[in-house]
């Protein structure tokens, strides 16, 4: 199994993208931590990898108070004995043009989105120092990347995430700590599923994707899972698109 003897904290868990990394890294045989706000669900997935041979735990965590991360680490190291893996999968979305975006919209969206990426290496850094190294995969965006003529608050916030992921890999690279980000394109999960059912926002999505289809969670999970194990180990400081080939044009 590709993660065997990894533990890996996983921000925003309990659904979509980050469920889909969860079972995907037990079932890979990681101990997994799933960090969420989302206490049902969280727990329902948690359940079911420990009812499936895994093992996996649940905290609450909302990623842009400090004292969570904390608990978080500290639950994680506490039931499984390190932390070699840290996705900071959790994040938000709002398509607010510049002049539409509210202080308090666009502090929202930083908060989750940057915030939370930043408080989740500032905690999971120290204890990878501990294990001998780690692996951060942070989850970015095409918005991150390129402009995007929809969310000002939500592209910065992923282009923040592209650059601090960069930083994070220069400034541990000597700890054996690397640190990757994922851009994934359109992918089917509830934060996009409302603008992915209007069927001309569909078609305009569709459009610009050579592979012209939509992206699953699962397929997102994959890319975490390589950049999580040793395949990678001589990988950092890049950004990984799974879009479909949308950056690509």
């Amino acid at each position: 199994m590709r993660l065997e003897g990894k533990v890996a904290l996983i921000s925003g868990g309990a659904r979509g993208i980050g469920e889909a990394i969860a079972r995907l890294f037990a079932r890979e045989g990681a101990c997994v931590t799933i960090g969420d706000i989302l206490e049902d669900e969280g727990q329902r997935v948690a359940r079911e990898i420990d009812d499936a041979g895994g093992r996996a735990l649940f905290v609450r965590l909302d990623v842009t108070v400090e004292e969570e991360w904390r608990r978080a680490v500290q639950a994680t190291v506490e039931r499984f004995g390190q932390l070699n893996v840290l996705v900071n999968n959790a994040g938000i979305y709002r398509k607010e043009l510049v002049d539409e975006t509210s202080v308090e919209a666009w502090d929202e969206v930083m908060g989750v989105n940057a915030r939370g990426v930043f408080l989740g290496s500032k905690h999971a850094i120290p204890e990878m120092k501990k294990a001998g190294g780690g692996s951060i995969v942070n989850m970015s965006s095409g918005a991150g990347l390129v402009g995007n003529p929809n969310g000002a608050a939500y592209g910065a916030s992923k282009g923040a995430v592209r650059i601090l992921t960069k930083a994070t890999a220069a400034q541990y690279g000597k700890y054996s700590i690397r640190a990757n980000s994922i851009h994934p394109g359109p992918i089917e999960t509830a934060m996009l599923r409302p603008q992915l059912l209007d069927p001309g926002a569909r078609e305009s999505s569709l459009e610009a994707i050579p592979l012209g289809r939509i992206g699953t969670p699962q397929e997102i999970a994959y890319g975490a899972l390589y950049l999580a194990s040793d395949e990678s180990s001589y990988v950092t400081g890049v950004e990984l698109p799974i879009d479909g080939g949308r950056v690509a044009i």
